[in-house]
């Protein structure tokens, strides 16, 4: 297997291991067993599309257009300041759980969390830091940038769709109303948490 493609592999799974917005959503999701597929496929599609930008030499935009940073920063800092609220609003009314006879909660369509999961995915700066950025700079020291951007994406798909699936080993613990509140608190918090640092970038 090509040093470039492992080198890739383990830096990007490094990076987006790290718990965030988009992770946190995939995790609930997958706890629901809601639309799983798809949103694993579009977070790791998502970033797939950065690293390659990365790699194929696109990372100067932020430098090129100097207000682009600033934008996705307040941009993103608004959207995860009102996401992170409706969170913790959840974890007040209480009441949700996964229904133990097939294991899912109220039935959402799809098209609202793939819009949530692309806000939570592009309006986020710190995703364009880590892929665009940090792995098309790092893909430039190897031989062989474009396989070391593969094992980037690899990377990005094995992670999202581990945890996204693998979510459902924990269905029993979030049988409970109190498990969800206790995890739609800590996934506001992070929400914030996130924002309050890109407001302080």
């Amino acid at each position: 297997m090509p040093p470039s493609l492992i080198a890739g592999f383990f830096l990007g799974l490094s990076l987006i291991m790290a718990i965030g917005a988009q992770n946190a959503f995939v995790l609930r999701q997958g706890l629901r067993q809601q639309h799983v597929f798809w949103i694993c496929f579009t977070c790791a599609s998502s970033d797939a599309l950065l690293i390659t930008a990365g790699v194929l030499g696109f990372g100067s935009l932020a430098l090129a257009v100097p207000w682009f940073e600033l934008a996705m920063r307040l941009g993103g800092a608004a959207f995860l300041l009102w996401y992170g609220a409706r969170s913790l609003m959840a974890a007040w009314r209480g009441g949700a759980h996964l229904d133990s006879a097939d294991g899912q909660g109220a039935p959402v369509t799809l098209w609202p969390m793939l819009a949530t999961v692309l806000a939570l995915t592009w309006l986020n700066p710190h995703v364009y830091l880590d892929t665009v950025v940090l792995l098309g700079s790092i893909s430039a020291q190897y031989p062989q940038p474009l396989v070391f951007g593969l094992g980037a994406a690899v990377s990005s798909f094995v992670f999202f769709f581990t945890l996204g699936y693998g979510a459902s080993f924990l269905a029993p613990v979030f049988a409970r109303p109190r498990a969800w509140q206790v995890l739609d608190v800590l996934v506001g918090l992070t929400m914030w948490a996130i924002a309050l640092k890109l407001l302080l970038m």
